[in-house]
């Protein structure tokens, strides 16, 4: 079976005879596949009138159970936490979020998805979840497994020290 990076290969090994077809077919498979669910995500938050940072903050916000401190979220997001503030007033604005006393804290406010902003984030991530499971559905469990498994000794080497 022969896909489109089948074909880009072919194209390059006599342009770059050094080329590793393995390494080339794999990194611009998983680029390709980015791309892809980058595209489905961006048409589903469009669907949803749903802005790119409403639903990082949404998703920060139902990773931690849904409630945090605007630090915590800003440390989630890699923001400065004065910059927290404006996001959490426009969710705000769209009843996604309430601001509610701090339980260990009295001079603290946290943030709290609303059943309305849990409701936003499930459907945006249904449609998300839904293509990954579409697109993995293609391998049976255990591959999936493996591949997960290779992609970590990947990402474990990306993480560590250059050269």
């Amino acid at each position: 079976m022969t896909d489109r990076v089948d074909l880009h290969v072919r194209r390059w090994l006599p342009v770059l005879p050094d080329l590793d077809p393995d390494v080339e077919g794999a990194v611009t498979r998983m680029q390709f596949l980015t791309r892809h669910l980058r595209a489905v995500k961006d048409q589903a938050l469009a669907d949803l009138d749903l802005q790119e940072k409403e639903f990082g903050t949404l998703h920060a916000l139902a990773g931690r159970g849904g409630r945090a401190a605007p630090s915590e979220l800003a440390a989630d997001l890699g923001m400065a936490p004065a910059s927290i503030t404006a996001r959490v007033d426009g969710l705000l604005r769209r009843d996604f979020v309430r601001r509610i006393p701090s339980a260990v804290d009295r001079r603290r406010v946290d943030v709290e998805l609303t059943d309305a902003g849990r409701a936003a984030w499930l459907r945006a991530m249904d449609v998300v979840g839904g293509e990954e499971h579409r697109l993995l559905g293609a391998l049976e469990p255990d591959e999936r497994r493996l591949l997960s498994d290779l992609l970590r000794r990947v990402v474990l080497v990306a993480d560590g020290p250059a050269g």
